[in-house]
Formats: C-alpha cells, structure tokens, sequence
C-alpha cells in the first residue's frame, strides 16, 4: 500500500530539468573570481574561459555575464563605425523644430552582447562631438561582457518587441518631463543603458513605469549598471553618470555635461 502512494505521488511531481537550476550566466558582483564561479556551478575554470573567450589575463568586471554553457557563436571581434543621418532619420519628422541641426549628429554603431548571449550590431544617434567617447565607452561594456537587452535596429534585433522603454539610446528631440527645457538627449549629449533596469527615481516618481524590481540595486541582476561597475566605462571616457545624483537617481543616463 505505501509503495503505491509513494508512486502515484511521484507520478504528480513535476519534472525538473536537471538544468534547471543553472542560470545562463552568472552576473559578477564585486569580488567574484573565475575559480570562486566555476566552483558555485561546479564546473571548470577552463571551461568558462572557452565558452568566454576569456584568457588568463582576463579581469572580471562586475556587471557583466559569465556564461555558464558553450554560446552558439564564437566570440566576434569588437567592431564600430558612424554615419551621418538624414532629419527624417533623426526625429521622423523633418520640419520639427529641435534645439541640434542633423548635421551635428551621427549614427553610431557598435556591437553588444543582448540578455541571451548573443551578439549583435547595433546602433544610437549622438552629438558628433561625442562620437569617439561613445565608441570608447561600448568597447569596454563589450570587452566587459556587459549584457545590453536592446538597441537599434529593432525590427532586427528584438523584431517582438513593443515597450520601446527598454531601448538602450541616445539623441531623442524631447524636453524633460514636465518642464519646457530642452532634455540633453534633444542636444545628442545624453545616453540611456538599459532603463528597464537602471531606472531613474525622483521621491514616487518612476521612469520607466513598472520598475520597481530594480529600485533596490542588490543583488547584481542582468544589465543592472553599479558604481565601480559598467558605469566606468562611461565615466572614464569623460561621461558623468546619473546613478551619483543627490537630488534623484538616474541610473540609466550618461551625459559629458552632468545634466
């Protein structure tokens, strides 16, 4: 009789794949080592190095991702280029009056990593004037492994995608909300990573809606940006990062001017 109960019971069990348990990647958090990972996961420190194509002078930054399987694509070499746009491009509409004339922006491409792991081409709008700072600085998240969830082209990248709030970017020809003076992002000088997840916080005022899973900033989460983190990567190419405001909190914006 208790042999039947233990089986019909097991019978009502759900199956766990034995992976279950193991995320995709492991975020690092501020004093995480190869070997301290590789033993959380009960794998190999070679392993990760492959599937990461991490050497042994790798420096694990935090905020990026450690895979914890083989990526189906090696991985490619960094890569970026600008363009100019034309003001449809730019604003969708090319009488608009914004404070910046197209000529003074460019289309600026990069590669990153996405949420999944995989790499992609992607693209912001910025004032021309920080162009080489903008590349220098998504090097880094890249050379950092920093997860970006997405950018530009859309219809590529994340073709399913309807919350543009998510969308990592740049120029955008817009005032501050709930104000009448031009935002940074109308002059090109202000970049937004991942605002779903580094949202920007002024006392019940939250940008974008619906983030409040990542007020609290532990523990490390996928795209999370923290100081000393991802955010170096900005601020040691001249950028400032909101995350430091006293007044607010904007985790997601970077801007050469503080504003």
């Amino acid at each position: 009789m208790l042999k039947r109960l233990l089986a019909a019971l097991l019978l009502c069990m759900p199956v766990v794949p034995a992976h279950a348990a193991t995320p995709a990647a492991h975020i690092i958090e501020p004093g995480d080592t190869l070997w301290a990972i590789a033993r959380r996961y009960h794998l190999e420190v070679d392993e990760l190095q492959q599937w990461n194509g991490f050497t042994s002078d790798t420096v694990l930054r935090p905020d990026g991702a450690v895979r914890l399987s083989p990526a189906e694509q090696t991985w490619p070499d960094w890569s970026t280029w600008s363009e100019t746009i034309t003001a449809a491009e730019a604003n969708g509409d090319p009488t608009k009056a914004c404070p910046v004339p197209v000529s003074s922006l460019r289309r600026v491409w990069v590669k990153y990593l996405d949420f999944n792991g995989v790499v992609h081409d992607g693209s912001l709008i910025v004032n021309r004037s920080i162009v080489p700072a903008t590349k220098r600085a998504f090097a880094l998240l890249y050379q950092w492994r920093f997860p970006i969830m997405v950018m530009e082209p859309v219809s590529r990248n994340m073709p399913e995608l309807t919350d543009r709030t998510v969308l990592t970017s740049g120029y955008e020809c817009r005032t501050v909300a709930g104000t009448t003076k031009w935002s940074q992002h109308a002059y090109g000088l202000a970049i937004d990573v991942n605002p779903r997840q580094n949202p920007m916080i002024k006392g019940d005022y939250l940008d974008p809606p619906h983030s409040e899973p990542w007020i609290p900033r532990t523990p490390y989460r996928t795209g999370m940006i923290h100081g000393s983190g991802a955010e170096l990567a900005f601020t040691t190419n001249g950028f400032a990062w909101g995350g430091r405001w006293q007044s607010l909190k904007d985790y997601m914006h970077f801007s050469p001017n503080n504003l």
